[in-house]
């Protein structure tokens, strides 16, 4: 007892009490040793001493933003396990530690990629972009790989330690989660897509057509009758909507040739529009056949012209005008109520600025966009009539479309109340892309839907989708007065100036949670020209997507 004793007064500091026992610590650095005590004095001072709640002896958790050198020696530690094929040890270093070992592992074992190099570049907040160089062999075939990626930090909430956030693109750019790398013989022959002159559509010429290329080769690649080659490849997850992609081509297959309905020189000029408005999205069709004459999108990554699921706002207008008509709730020229705001299902709905027509007609309302006009309607109309509408006149929202390439047909479900008044002026849950509503207004040029197609069905005997009826001719009259009128006198007539004969078009916009402005969206025809884009937070439809619509429609009919 006697040397406890005296290790006691050296410390000059009463011991910390645990439970019913005494420890006294003894040294630095964390190493302790514990003498245990029964009763007498010692075990009196209990009561003397403040306890230590057990809450107050967890380690604390680091919280708050990272730090520069927390980012910057995580990326580093991540990059030079990977880069030494410490698979293990890399994964640990993400949040995802499952789906990184995956994914690491098949970039060896499966993509066959060696001698890999990976330098990071200069940090810009938590997230650090790197380059990456590798070499692709098989089968004693090699060839080099470079490509730039990047990968965000995050703190784990858990631990406080900082991670790398994970993510498939952190492996490669073009990975989405669900997709691997692979090399081997590609299964699907490679393919020379043509226009409908016989001239080669290549990437490099036609940007956006990166993605339809691919949507070609997957479709028609055995079809055309080519031989596979050795590729290192994106192995498309199998919930995936996108097409399978070609990174690097080790040793080239035979092609076979699919020819498309594309038109060079509107392609050329959709191309050239697009890129003058980021964020921007067009298709133009032929009303009388059907045939996709352009496609084109600012943006490269994702075909939103022919996949995009967007809220078509006041185009919608267009359905829902055929709808009312049809059910003789409205007339072009009888008059048609447009006040500044109207109530239905709970929801109160207002024009754009909150704008009125006192005494005006339906015709008046298409074509100022009166979104009053439509909502007022909403208790007259069955919660499944539009959603009827749009299946069985506009060939829209049954899944059943068949192009040549992955596409979205649209949807109109199904909806009540609020609901359902805010989907006959395009929002609510109505979803489309520009293929969808130039094929709207292709419908009424015509007068009949006509599915649209990027490869003609005769090449594989697949069969087109169909609508089940037809406008009536008094109707159809009527939406082709509509339309006339808005191209020339209403929200499209600025962007419309100078696209001369058989014209008629609808603006429309679209707002977005989350988003300052809203998405713009404008549908026309000129003859057998049939177009329609969208400009996603662009602004009003007539001064975004308007103008990109115009010009292509001015090049012929």
């Amino acid at each position: 007892m006697g040397s406890r004793r005296r290790v006691a007064e050296r410390r000059k500091t009463k011991p910390a009490v645990v439970g019913g026992m005494i420890a006294v610590v003894v040294g630095g650095a964390g190493f302790g040793v514990y003498a245990l005590y029964g009763s007498g004095a010692a075990a009196d001072d209990r009561t003397q001493n403040t306890s230590v709640s057990a809450e107050d002896q967890k380690p604390k958790v680091k919280t708050g933003p990272l730090s520069a050198t927390e980012v910057t020696t995580t990326a580093t530690a991540f990059l030079a396990s990977w880069q030494q094929g410490k698979v293990s040890t890399a994964a640990a270093a993400t949040s995802d530690s499952a789906a990184a070992t995956t994914l690491l592992t098949g970039y060896t074992k499966d993509a066959h990629l060696t001698g890999v190099t990976l330098t990071p570049g200069t940090r810009t907040g938590d997230k650090v972009p790197f380059s990456v160089k590798a070499t692709v062999t098989y089968k004693g075939t090699s060839k080099p790989l470079t490509y730039g990626s990047s990968l965000t930090v995050v703190r784990d909430t858990a631990t406080g330690k900082p991670q790398v956030d994970w993510t498939a693109s952190v492996v490669h750019p073009d990975l989405k989660d669900g997709d691997t790398l692979v090399t081997g013989e590609s299964g699907t022959p490679p393919i020379k897509a043509v226009d409908r002159d016989g001239g080669e559509i290549t990437e490099a010429k036609y940007p956006s057509l990166g993605t339809v290329l691919d949507g070609l080769r997957e479709k028609y690649g055995k079809k055309a009758g080519g031989k596979a080659g050795i590729e290192l490849r994106v192995i498309r997850g199998k919930d995936s909507k996108s097409s399978d992609k070609t990174l690097v081509e080790l040793s080239k297959g035979t092609p076979g040739t699919v020819r498309t309905t594309l038109n060079p020189t509107l392609q050329a000029a959709a191309e050239a529009q697009v890129a003058q408005q980021a964020r921007s999205s067009v298709v133009v069709l032929r009303p009388s056949t059907g045939e996709i004459l352009a496609v084109a999108n600012a943006s490269h990554g994702f075909n939103t012209a022919f996949q995009g699921s967007l809220a078509p706002g006041s185009t919608m207008k267009v359905i829902t005008s055929s709808l009312l008509i049809d059910k003789d709730l409205a007339s072009a020229d009888k008059a048609h109520p447009c006040p500044k705001y109207f109530t239905y299902g709970g929801w109160k709905f207002q024009n754009d600025d909150k704008f009125e027509i006192k005494g005006g007609t339906f015709k008046a309302s298409f074509a100022r966009s009166c979104n009053t006009a439509f909502i007022s309607q909403a208790g007259k109309l069955d919660n499944d009539s539009l959603t009827q509408q749009a299946q069985q006149v506009f060939g829209l929202s049954m899944n059943n479309w068949a192009i040549g390439v992955p596409s979205f047909d649209g949807s109109v479900p199904v909806q009540s109340a609020a609901q359902k008044a805010a989907s006959l002026i395009g929002q609510g849950g109505v979803r489309m892309n520009p293929l969808n509503m130039a094929s709207v207004s292709a419908t009424v040029e015509s007068g009949t839907f006509k599915q649209p197609y990027l490869v003609s069905p005769s090449v594989d005997n697949r069969t087109l989708a169909t609508a089940s009826r037809t406008m009536s001719s008094g109707t159809l009259s009527q939406l082709r007065e509509l339309m006339a009128y808005t191209a020339g006198y209403g929200t499209a007539a600025e962007a419309m100036s100078g696209v001369y004969g058989n014209v008629g078009a609808k603006t429309g916009s679209a707002e977005v949670d989350g988003q300052k402005k809203p998405n713009g969206w404008f549908t026309a025809y000129r003859g057998d020209l049939a177009a329609a884009g969208v400009v996603q937070a662009g602004g009003h439809g007539g001064d975004t997507a308007g103008p990109i619509v115009a010009a292509l429609l001015k090049m012929g009919g």
